[in-house]
């Protein structure tokens, strides 16, 4: 009706003042009641995705030097939340990585979320592919551990690209495919379920919870054996540091208990930054002339 039209160009006026005050709103399109579009403030509430501290390629091969648990044991001497994607594993034997992260948010299935999102090439997974290289890995957080994220047609274009590697706490499907790809693959599990009958990819490049861990673009993501870590990107250096030096530390302990064949607890464990100096470890670290 008119007056409907009327009312909403009101509002739409209200909106642009509004802005034209403060200067800290966006505006968006939004749809109202009898399929008319009036404009809605929105804020920008929204932090960065990516930490304004990048890890260079020289950082990523030093994290990559280490293990996983030292990294986690890093992570925890700092106080940081756990680190550790859960149920991840590596699809084949000896797969290790170290890649920054390009992530991949999913959502569960549904029908205006399938209509909604971009299709075709431009689908969020496949802008999150292109951003990728030899340095970079894919992190996809799944809506739940069975279902799968992909599998030998959709992860071509990543063995194409030659990727850091994939992760994901879902599952993907055609392994023996995967396998032959070449590029390491850690994920709970594997399955022959299609993936999109229960989700479709949302977002590329944005926050997500993988595993129970948050990952933001950028972040380093290192995986062996034993799963994978996400060493945030703010704080890489100091993790490699302290990382670095426990593992030096271990290698000095297992050396000496392999002479002594003693009770590993005469040396271990250790808090770093904490041994106290008249400790064996202490004692053990100043002989070999090892700061701790």
């Amino acid at each position: 009706s008119v007056f409907t039209m009327l009312r909403n160009v009101a509002r739409s006026a209200a909106v642009f003042a509004r802005q034209a005050k403060f200067p800290g709103t966006a505006t968006q399109a939004q749809p109202v009641a009898g399929g008319v579009f009036a404009v809605q403030t929105r804020w920008k509430s929204v932090g960065p995705a990516a930490s304004a501290k990048t890890v260079s390629d020289e950082m990523l091969k030093k994290l990559g030097s280490l293990s996983t648990q030292a990294l986690v044991d890093g992570l925890w001497v700092m106080g940081w939340p756990p680190s550790q994607i859960e149920g991840a594993r590596a699809l084949g034997k000896g797969m290790k990585m170290a890649g920054r992260a390009v992530t991949v948010r999913m959502v569960p299935q549904r029908p205006d979320i399938t209509a909604d999102k971009p299709a075709g090439m431009d689908s969020p997974e496949y802008d999150a592919f292109e951003q990728a290289t030899p340095n970079e890995v894919i992190c996809i957080s799944s809506v739940g551990p069975w279902e799968s994220v992909g599998g030998d047609i959709k992860f071509l274009r990543l063995q194409q690209l030659k990727v850091g590697g994939l992760v994901t706490d879902g599952s993907v499907r055609d392994t023996d495919i995967l396998l032959e790809y070449g590029f390491p693959v850690f994920s709970h599990s594997t399955t022959a379920k299609q993936g999109p009958a229960a989700m479709q990819p949302w977002e590329a490049n944005g926050v997500i919870e993988c595993g129970g861990v948050v990952v933001r673009p950028g972040d380093a993501i290192v995986g062996d054996q034993d799963g994978v870590v996400v060493v945030p990107a703010a704080v890489a250096q100091e993790v490699y540091d302290i990382a670095h030096s426990r593992e030096v530390i271990e290698g000095i302990i297992k050396e000496q208990l392999e002479k002594e064949k003693c009770p590993p607890g005469k040396y271990y464990p250790f808090v770093s930054g904490k041994i106290k100096p008249d400790s064996h470890l202490a004692k053990l670290l100043d002989s070999k002339g090892i700061k701790y």
